[in-house]
């Protein structure tokens, strides 16, 4: 399969450069397996669910992740970081560019921390040292750090930023994405799913280039998705069999948790605890653990398009994107979403 057959046009005026206030203001696309597209508006999605039905929310906290700084010889450099990669979080993985190649042994320094590249990975990917570890080199990150906005959004981020690219359920640091899908709910909506019946449970899964990289090429079984983690609580896990018993629904909120749920799906329920997945979705994938999918609106050509395809069949997503253009629905990250019944 070829990741051109996920390809659609869209008029660049579509993608949102800023969110919508308050955030269940934002459009929701209705698609169901069959018949006419439906048109309401997020906060609408108390109405769409069913008592019983168990709602399952990602609650990865994104960290300031993106540095821009220096190298020692005065080029500059930039770093997104990745995934501690030991327990002092001192070393970490990082996608980075500069104005010339970062090499290992290249001193780095974004404010008040600096660091050294250990090893050159290849790709983009580097292996980096700071001279900080642990609380004292989360604070500088902190300090130093700037929310990762993807690259359509065409602005430099700002300090409201670091709340609005954040989901209210956020809890969890380490994301350098916001699974998006969740940036629509609100503590009212949430109280208002609560006073109808709906269940409410979260996985962790930190958003990395798992999610985000392009595919590279045209062939879909060339492409190699890069590890991400996620952890699945004991009381998800239970809430999950529940929902099974009693014949409802199990609702994804994002392609982050669908991937958390099909990664840790088995004949006997989830698996607990930590774990990492490089799962691909794409069609032909046979769903174990989920019923229904609230969603952004993706890039074309993405991975995140392929697993939506995957789950309600290409011609049919293709369809519902059309439809969101023709009615002029904002796109990707802070733009509107879709709900796959």
């Amino acid at each position: 399969m070829k990741i051109s057959e996920f390809d659609y046009p869209l008029p660049e005026e579509l993608v949102a450069q800023e969110p919508l206030e308050p955030r269940d203001a934002s459009r929701l696309l209705v698609v169901p397996r069959e018949g006419p597209f439906q048109h309401l508006v997020f906060r609408d999605l108390a109405d769409r669910l069913q008592p019983g039905d168990l709602l399952v929310l990602n609650d990865t906290r994104v960290i300031p992740a993106r540095l821009v700084g220096t190298k020692a010889s005065g080029g500059r450099c930039e770093l997104l970081l990745l995934e501690p990669l030991d327990p002092s979080r001192a070393r970490w993985r990082a996608l980075g560019q500069s104005s010339k190649p970062l090499r290992p042994g290249t001193r780095v320094a974004f404010g008040a921390l600096a660091g050294e590249v250990e090893a050159a990975l290849g790709e983009g990917f580097f292996d980096v040292r700071f001279e900080l570890a642990g609380d004292a080199l989360d604070a500088a990150v902190e300090r130093e750090g700037r929310m990762p906005l993807p690259p359509y959004i065409r602005r430099a981020p700002r300090d409201e930023d670091r709340a609005r690219y954040q989901t209210v359920i956020a809890r969890e640091p380490g994301s350098a994405a916001a699974p998006t899908a969740g940036l629509h709910f609100t503590p009212e909506l949430l109280a208002r799913l609560d006073a109808r019946g709906v269940e409410r449970a979260t996985v962790t899964l930190h958003v990395g280039p798992g999610t985000f990289l392009p595919v590279r090429g045209d062939d879909l079984d060339a492409h190699v998705m890069h590890e991400e983690r996620y952890d699945i609580p004991p009381a998800t896990a239970a809430a999950f069999d529940a929902c099974r018993r009693r014949g409802r629904r199990i609702v994804a909120v994002g392609t982050t948790v669908v991937r958390a749920l099909e990664s840790a799906c088995t004949e006997g329920g989830l698996r607990l605890g930590p774990g990492r997945t490089r799962i691909f979705i794409r069609p032909g994938h046979e769903f174990r653990a989920i019923d229904a999918l609230v969603t952004n609106l993706h890039l074309p050509r993405s991975t995140l398009l392929v697993l939506v395809s995957a789950f309600r069949g290409r011609e049919r997503v293709l369809a519902a994107y059309a439809e969101a253009v023709a009615q002029r629905y904002r796109f990707f990250s802070y733009g509107d979403a879709m709900l796959l019944e």
